[in-house]
């Protein structure tokens, strides 16, 4: 979600394939043989991966074109790809554990983990927007993007996981962030129906049980 929703920013056309990660594509296999995992963009023939690598390659080979995702400023550019880095790292890797794991102590730890980074990501975007909607300012950027491509699941974690993760008393900005960001048109494009979501992540957080 993050690649389309950045190659939407810019404007970019594109053709779209979803994979089957039970059953992996040749194609998919032969792009990106180390991890065997989506995303990939396919470039002129040359397969880039990883999503933050990949909305980089985006902004630098269409520079010019669309909103920049990334500052023209060495200092913001290293602070965007800080939060994004800490939004794979501290965000969604204690969610994945707060919604998959196999005992109520590691789900406990995952819950408290990513409540707290849930707060320092408000901390965050309030030091970045600088009192604007987004993270990149006035306009969408890097970190927005990368978030973004999380926000139905956020929406979804009440139901999924009994945690409220947005409050309007501890995180106004990131409910705030969140409604602005939903409005977006490339938003409304790319991002799953809550709904269906959550049923699909039950169907395989219960296919995972079984297992």
């Amino acid at each position: 979600m993050r690649v389309r929703l950045a190659l939407h920013f810019k404007g970019l056309g594109y053709e779209y394939q979803e994979e089957d990660l039970a059953n992996k594509s040749d194609l998919l296999l032969a792009s990106n043989p180390v991890k065997k995992e989506v995303p990939v963009l396919i470039h002129n023939g040359v397969p880039i991966c990883e999503s933050l690598a990949i909305l980089e390659y985006i902004d630098e080979v269409y520079h010019g074109i669309g909103p920049s995702l990334l500052p023209a400023d060495s200092y913001q550019r290293a602070r965007a790809r800080f939060w994004a880095a800490y939004i794979d790292n501290k965000l969604i890797a204690p969610w994945w554990k707060m919604f998959v794991g196999k005992t109520d102590k590691e789900q406990d730890e995952g819950t408290k983990q990513t409540l707290a980074s849930v707060e320092m990501l408000e901390g965050a975007l309030r030091e970045c927007s600088k009192g604007k909607p987004f993270f990149g300012g006035d306009n969408v950027g890097y970190v927005d993007a990368v978030l973004g491509g999380m926000v139905a699941w956020m929406q979804g974690t009440k139901v999924l996981c009994g945690v409220e993760l947005l409050h309007a008393t501890k995180t106004p900005l990131l409910l705030a962030w969140m409604e602005h960001f939903g409005e977006l048109e490339p938003a409304k494009l790319v991002l799953p129906d809550v709904d269906r979501l959550v049923e699909f992540a039950k169907m395989k957080r219960a296919q995972r049980t079984r297992i």
